[in-house]
């Protein structure tokens, strides 16, 4: 599972550059989202996921191994939120300047 999830992650940031590297706007704003979503799984990952677990420690003698770690699941949310507005601003910004130059 550790390995579908590595390929995944390296697979969306690698397109997402490759988009980056493209000379068009809308490559551009695509490639920006498709990192964004491998940094978001990146960090979800990173929280040692775990489907057996509560979220939250309701005994004082419990150890890390006994519950799962809200943070990432925190910042993957707020991450999101982020990504969503940055991608309408670009969306926006492309729209105006094409309006403007009549050119990619």
């Amino acid at each position: 599972m550790s390995l579908l999830l590595a390929l995944g992650i390296g697979t969306l940031a690698g397109c997402g550059v490759w988009l980056l590297l493209r000379a068009r706007t809308f490559d551009t704003v695509m490639g920006l989202t498709l990192i964004s979503y491998a940094v978001n799984l990146f960090i979800f990952v990173m929280g040692r996921w775990r489907t057996d677990a509560p979220p939250i420690v309701k005994s004082a003698t419990a150890t890390l191994a006994e519950h799962t770690d809200p943070l990432p699941q925190a910042l993957v949310l707020t991450a999101i939120v982020i990504s969503f507005a940055m991608t309408a601003l670009l969306l926006g910004l492309a729209l105006r300047a094409h309006a403007a130059t009549a050119s990619d």
